[in-house]
């Protein structure tokens, strides 16, 4: 059998595979992170095992393309650490166009190894917002706990109390506050070789700076329309990696986009503040309508679930427990009044209750962590709603007449069966009944019942007959 010959072009395409397989190889891969919204915990889990995941794969690039107004200071540090951590370079990349930096996607831009932004975006407004009436704490990268920090503090306040600049007014804790966050800010631009000056007027006078402006402040260090342009900008640039300066090759790298695994997921959907509300309202009146039903089953499992979802969330929220407490304070005024009523006075104390709990519920005005005042609107005008409606019922049932039982008989004709003038029996309603009478009544004659006294009827002639 002969064998067929190679055709020379059949040799050069698989010349040309070969080659191709081995550039991609050979080219390395970025990692492309995209954080998008208020940074909490779903964010913070996200982002860490994106930067592990560049590690374990050999990346030679983390690129964190980003647009948040801000987040939870817990979050933003964890994060920050994992940056300075970072064995691979990472690039925040505040893009697309339109886009935020703010508060806290400040203070990761400044802790990133590159600093870009897409034109037409901008970043700034990093003042520290209060949770809880108590201070973040945020370390100075690279210090150590210095015992005489409580003596430096008292001192910058003695100094803060001295300056009538507008930043520092206010309580001594905000001051402190503004402090801690201006020297972490400040900690972060040095590492970096990056406008300390500026960095910290974002945090005293919640400045912002465009793409265009911060390029010229040196805030950042890129601006890029969009990731190919980012990559050749930031190609042969020197970053510092932990004692190490590494070189950046860019200019042929492959982007992977890391997706976010079922439980990051499953993670930003409930510690929404407004899904984790609504988590605990489900289970709340799960419960109440298992209570109402007992053996139902459905009502009980779900309401369990929902309930303990709801408290998993909260866990990785700043919640005040007094809005909670609150909260369960209203459901359980508005179940009292199902089964006392008081003509509306427990439901509209429960809905008061219930409102003003969901209001201070979420202990932070940090944007994206808020419950929304529609929501809250709406779930209270829903149980006003039931409350008018069943106030209606009740008093609707308390006019109708008695239709069941001895008081039922009331007003109702009855027939003698016998003549009698003060006691006898009578026939109503299939049943046979003694009766009294203050005027005689004949045999058969029909009386109208006008009381009942235990199993006796008093009863009169009907029109008066005798």
């Amino acid at each position: 059998m002969q064998s067929t010959p190679f055709h020379p072009l059949r040799l050069s395409l698989i010349a040309c595979c070969l080659l191709s397989v081995s550039c991609a190889a050979a080219a390395g891969t970025a990692v492309r992170l995209e954080v998008k919204g208020a940074i909490g915990p779903a964010t913070r889990d996200y982002v860490l095992n994106g930067i592990e995941h560049a590690r374990e794969t050999g990346a030679e690039l983390v690129i964190l393309e980003m647009d948040t107004p801000g987040g939870l200071d817990s979050a933003m540090r964890d994060i920050i650490k994992g940056i300075l951590g970072s064995s691979v370079p990472v690039v925040t990349y505040v893009s697309p166009s339109g886009s935020r930096a703010a508060s806290a996607g400040t203070y990761i831009l400044y802790a990133s190894h590159v600093a870009a932004m897409a034109p037409a975006t901008n970043l700034g407004a990093a003042t520290p917002v209060q949770i809880g009436g108590g201070a973040p704490s945020l370390p100075i990268p690279g210090d150590e706990q210095d015992p005489d920090s409580d003596q430096t503090a008292d001192a910058d306040d003695e100094e803060a109390s001295e300056d009538d600049s507008p930043e520092l007014s206010g309580t001594a804790m905000e001051r402190k506050t503004v402090h801690d966050a201006a020297a972490y800010i400040r900690g972060l631009a040095e590492l970096r070789g990056r406008n300390a000056e500026w960095a910290e007027r974002a945090v005293r006078e919640a400045v912002s700076l465009t793409a265009e402006a911060a390029l010229e402040e040196n805030v950042i260090d890129v601006v890029a329309v969009d990731v190919p342009e980012l990559l050749a900008a930031i190609d042969g640039m020197s970053v510092k990696l932990g004692n190490e300066t590494v070189e950046i090759s860019s200019d042929s790298l492959m982007v992977e986009i890391y997706e976010p695994d079922w439980r990051t997921r499953f993670l930003m959907v409930i510690t929404d503040p407004n899904i984790a509300y609504l988590l605990m309202l489900a289970g709340a009146y799960g419960l109440l309508l298992e209570g109402y039903n007992p053996g139902a089953f459905v009502p009980g499992i779900v309401g369990a679930i929902c309930l303990l979802l709801a408290l998993f969330a909260f866990q990785f929220l700043p919640v005040n427990y007094a809005g909670l407490a609150l909260i369960a304070l209203g459901v359980a005024l508005m179940v009292a009044e199902a089964f006392a009523p008081s003509f509306g006075v427990l439901g509209l104390g429960g809905i008061v209750a219930f409102v003003f709990g969901s209001v201070i519920l979420m202990d932070t005005d940090v944007p994206g962590f808020a419950i929304s005042r529609l929501l809250i609107g709406t779930v209270a005008a829903v149980g006003g709603t039931l409350l008018l409606a069943m106030m209606l019922f009740l008093i609707r049932s308390h006019r109708q007449p008695v239709v069941s039982g001895t008081e039922s008989m009331l007003g109702e004709t009855a027939e003698a069966l016998e003549t009698f003038t003060t006691t006898g029996t009578v026939f109503v309603q299939g049943e046979r009944w003694n009766a009294t009478t203050t005027r005689p009544v004949a045999k058969g004659q029909a009386v109208q019942i006008t009381d009942i006294n235990g199993l006796v009827l008093k009863v009169e002639p009907r029109g008066g007959q005798a």
